[in-house]
């Protein structure tokens, strides 16, 4: 399941495409314009972004080159009535992957918006090292100091998500929908009882904390020690 970032302002074409991508299992924030949509992005992490390119207070060009600045490898994918060429290269330089032309079937937005998910996953680095830490993500391997620490794949896909997210709280809610791919109960503590298994198998023992609780809000995962 990905998460998704659509930034349109056609209540009905927003309808629309949200439907069409939950039925592929994948979750959608809609924003309806383009101030409110940087604000957005800069606190809640993607996995693609969709931008109409007509939008109230900022175009989605200008979205999109704000997005490029803070996520250099997220795909995006403009939606745009305007089919010339001249909208399409702008778009591109400022860093969209692909584009489509309203109207379309949502059955090429399913396949362009898989095409894309697929090709950035391909490109990510199975190998993260952060601090005294590495997780290789293709074999659930985790090392600590020469250390070898045995994680249970809950636990695996929790710390990667922690780590790819480096100096970035993550709320509860975004870490249940994308370790557990589901909606987050406020009534469950299972994302403090596993940050806190997690916590005791990566730092017991060890003199820096790297798994920092943001009261009210969720956590971060920091290697710079305050």
């Amino acid at each position: 399941m990905a998460q998704i970032f659509l930034v349109e302002d056609e209540e009905r074409v927003a309808s629309f495409v949200k439907k069409a991508l939950e039925e592929n299992h994948h979750s959608v924030d809609i924003i309806t314009d383009g101030a409110s949509a940087v604000k957005k992005f800069a606190g809640t992490p993607y996995d693609l972004a969709i931008l109409d390119i007509m939008l109230p207070y900022l175009s989605g060009i200008e979205v999109c080159r704000h997005i490029r600045q803070k996520n250099k490898n997220i795909p995006i994918l403009m939606l745009t009535a305007l089919d010339s060429v001249d909208d399409k290269v702008n778009g591109l330089n400022m860093g969209a992957d692909d584009y489509l032309v309203k109207p379309f079937h949502l059955k090429e937005l399913q396949a362009r918006v898989e095409a894309l998910l697929r090709r950035n996953a391909s490109d990510v680095i199975p190998i993260i090292t952060l601090g005294s830490i590495t997780l290789n993500t293709a074999n659930n391997e985790v090392e600590r100091e020469g250390r070898k620490i045995s994680l249970t794949t809950k636990e695996c896909a929790l710390l990667e998500l922690l780590m790819r997210n480096n100096d970035k709280m993550l709320s509860r809610q975004t870490i249940a929908e994308k370790v557990w791919g589901i909606d987050f109960d406020t009534g469950t503590n299972v994302v403090d009882v596993y940050v806190n298994y997690l916590r005791n198998k990566i730092e017991k023992g060890f003199t820096d904390k790297y798994i920092h609780t943001v009261i009210g809000k969720g956590y971060i995962f920091k290697t710079e020690q305050n």
